[in-house]
């Protein structure tokens, strides 16, 4: 798979410390486990020139107190909170500062935030979507992703998850609805 740099966005959903560090409070092994291989994915496409942009699943402490419904804290319990340690962007994978970093309040990278628009104004059409966690965020980016009109690409050995058959189902559920499933040493920026 050969994606042209200029159109094409590489998407790292919230590895964050929260889920990717054993401190975090919402640690998965899975989510760790896919760190080198995205720094692998995010090296090639900066060598290549390819957009990249970060999401950060970031919550203020009080955003669910009027909730009616959705209440991420009652499901979770208290993480990622504004201007925590747990918020930040792994170590491991660096943000530049030519990166975009998004923001984002729920599970869709989409829902309120300026992502859209962003990609929009650069002629981004395909998203190398990675991250964690594979049934959570970054099936909801991607299925918002599709939505959109945008390529969503899942890459498989780049996605945490907390059981492998949550993956498996969020990857299976892309590929059927609304993306494609790639494994990452299947993508090229040319």
């Amino acid at each position: 798979m050969h994606l042209e740099p200029d159109s094409t966005a590489v998407v790292v959903v919230d590895m964050q410390n929260g889920f990717c560090h054993p401190d975090g409070s919402l640690y998965a092994p899975g989510s760790e486990a896919v760190i080198e291989p995205i720094a692998d994915l995010v090296a090639r496409a900066r060598d290549a020139g390819a957009w990249l942009l970060f999401t950060r699943d970031v919550h203020p402490p009080d955003q669910f107190d009027d909730a009616h419904y959705y209440d991420e804290f009652e499901q979770w319990g208290e993480h990622v909170l504004e201007g925590s340690w747990e918020a930040e962007v792994v170590d491991e994978l660096p943000v530049d500062a030519a990166d975009n970093v998004v923001e984002k309040h729920t599970y869709d990278a989409f829902h309120n935030t300026e992502l859209e628009g962003w990609l929009n104004a650069r002629g981004i059409d395909d998203l190398v979507i990675c991250g964690t966690l594979a049934n959570v965020c970054v099936l909801h980016t991607g299925g918002s992703a599709g939505l959109r009109d945008f390529r969503p690409i899942m890459v498989e050995d780049c996605i945490g998850a907390i059981e492998d058959d949550h993956r498996e189902y969020a990857l299976e559920h892309a590929a059927w609805l609304f993306g494609e499933v790639e494994p990452s040493d299947a993508i090229a920026f040319a």
